[in-house]
Parts: structure tokens; sequence; C-alpha cells
């Protein structure tokens, strides 16, 4: 049997190995700052698949400005949902799902965005099995600016009012 819930603080261990798993190329101490921020925030909710024994799996949601595809702002937005390799294809996603459709809708939200990377065909199939439907594809750009007179990158030259 499984259940979910919203995670506190006593969870961030499993937390952190499961953000590791979906996320390894984020440090353990960005991982642990940004359970941090999570846990503080006003505006986004973690929550936790598991047994009796153990955690089985976690879905991270936050509440953004705008989302791509999606109608009303702001938009709940599901930033991450992982669930053990052991345990796919029995539910947990579904139920992870679930627990925040019924989070948002006793919250006034009529809709959730999401996204995945565009080769990841495996998440792709998992968000429409969850009901999700595809809006739109993009690519994403960036410029790096440099000032002129240096060719030094802007982040690494503005310095900011009271920054020493």
């Amino acid at each position: 049997m499984f259940s979910v819930r919203q995670m506190t603080k006593k969870d961030r261990p499993a937390w952190a190995r499961m953000r590791a798993a979906l996320w390894p190329e984020e440090s353990a101490e960005t991982h642990a700052a940004t359970i941090d921020q999570l846990l503080a925030s006003a505006a986004a909710w973690s929550f936790i698949a598991e047994s009796e024994t153990r955690a089985l799996g976690f879905a991270e949601l936050a509440l953004r400005e705008y989302a791509n595809g999606c109608e009303s702002q702001p938009v709940p937005f599901l930033e991450g949902i992982f669930v053990e390799a052991a345990f796919r294809r029995q539910g947990i996603g579904a139920l992870l799902i679930a627990e925040i459709e019924r989070f948002c809708l006793a919250r006034g939200w009529r809709e959730i965005g999401s996204d995945t990377q565009i080769d990841n065909l495996g998440s792709q199939a998992a968000h429409r099995g969850w009901g999700f439907c595809e809006t739109e594809r993009v690519v994403y750009f960036r410029k790096i600016l440099s000032l002129l007179e240096t060719g030094e990158p802007l982040e690494q030259t503005r310095h900011w009012p009271n920054d020493s």
C-alpha cells in the first residue's frame, strides 16, 4: 500500500537522495539548499510517496507567474517528479499527480503546467498517461552579455550597489 503526503523537514534525507537520482548533475550542497528554499517558500510544495517502510518517489510543485501553454496566471508548475526505478509502473507517479491535483483544486487553481526535455520520451509518455496534454515545443536560447570595452562577460564585471 502506498500513500502520498506533503513533505516536511523530517523527509530531508530521503528527499535529498531522490533529488540526487533525478538531477545527478547538481551537488549535494545544491540539493540541500534547494530543499531549504522549498521548505521556507509560501509558493512551492513538495510531496512524497511512501510505503510503510520507505520513500518511493517525490514531486515538487511551484507557483509560477507564467508557464508556456497555460491559460491561467499564476499557474502551479510541476518542477520535477521521480519514482524509484524498482517501483515504477505501479501507479506511484499517478498517486503523486492525483494528490497534487487535489492540492491545486483546493486552492482554486484550474490547471498545472509542466515540461520535460524534448528527447525524454519516457517522461513525455508518463505526462500523457497522467492526463497532461502537450501544448507547444520550444527551443530556448541564451546570450551572455559582455562589456564592449573589455569583452569580459557582464556577470563577471557588473557590481551592484552594496556589493563589496
